[in-house]
């Protein structure tokens, strides 16, 4: 039985998380894939901290890019970002951390996309610690990458 172009997204996007030293350093998890939509999960580690105890918000960055760069990708297929802006709303402490990414738009040249960053809280509650909204490119040739 062949896989749906969602399943086959996932399984490549599962591949990538493991060989990217930056992703494998975060320890990042998929935990949600639909058309339009991306859900990574970053699990609180105090070597992601900066000097106040909060999530460096590089890694929140990271969940805010990489989730709409997912959600794009379950549209137009292989993507890389052109841009995004944050807004950090409030300190990211909590046991673990929570990207939702979603498409707005995606057209053929760009795709525009919304995320949210959620701490969780010891108590279990979802804290919005930040929102971001992104330009997101189709890539229709070979990327090279750097051999290291």
């Amino acid at each position: 039985m062949e896989l749906s172009p969602l399943d086959k997204l996932k399984t490549q996007i599962l591949d990538i998380m493991q060989h990217q030293p930056f992703s494998a350093l975060l320890n990042v998890q998929l935990t949600r894939l639909e058309q339009g939509y991306a859900q990574l999960e970053v699990p609180f580690s105090k070597e992601l901290t900066q000097q106040h105890g909060f999530v460096h918000g590089g890694v929140i960055g990271y969940l805010a890019d990489n989730v709409c760069g997912i959600a794009a990708a379950t549209e137009v297929g292989e993507v890389v970002t052109q841009e995004y802006k944050i807004n950090f709303i409030a300190p990211a402490i909590g046991k673990h951390f929570i990207g939702k990414g979603y498409v707005i738009r995606a057209g053929k040249r760009q795709v525009i996309c919304r995320s949210d960053v959620y701490a969780i809280t010891e108590e279990g509650e979802e804290k919005h610690v930040a929102t971001a909204l992104a330009t997101i490119l189709p890539v229709t040739y070979d990327v090279k990458t750097a051999k290291t």
